[in-house]
């Protein structure tokens, strides 16, 4: 009988993520994703009643470059996702990707103590949460 390996959260996020204010502009957090190398920004939260937004590629795509809208005149808030599905840190791998597929999300941030640690990214319970049980 094989021994069930349990992977979380935790040991699968990555730390290349942007906080940005939903007040910038298009324009600046597409060149700060790129001085970065980062394609995920976390939308800062206002004050301690707000949430975090989130704003991926796609979606700049979708509603600035499809639209024809100028980047320096559209808000990250404008474009934003809010508010968002977040995980725990010490979430088993195989729960994230049931929630990704409930939701239909590709990226998740995880909070612990009210703050983003890190984001969890279907390439990541893949290759580093599904390949780790395989060891």
């Amino acid at each position: 009988m094989s021994k069930r390996i349990t992977v979380v959260a935790r040991e699968v996020m990555r730390d290349n993520f942007i906080e940005i204010d939903g007040t910038a502009t298009v324009k600046d957090a597409l060149l700060e994703m790129k001085s970065k190398d980062s394609y995920i920004l976390i939308v800062k939260k206002r004050n301690n009643n707000d949430e975090y937004g989130l704003v991926l590629l796609n979606d700049i795509a979708k509603k600035v470059l499809a639209k024809d809208r100028e980047p320096e005149r559209v808000n990250v808030y404008e474009v934003m996702s809010k508010p968002i599905i977040s995980i725990g840190p010490d979430m088993d791998v195989r729960y994230c990707a049931r929630l990704f597929d409930q939701f239909g999300l590709s990226v998740a941030p995880i909070i612990e103590d009210g703050k983003v640690i890190g984001v969890v990214t279907n390439i990541g319970l893949v290759m580093d949460g599904l390949c780790k049980m395989l060891d």
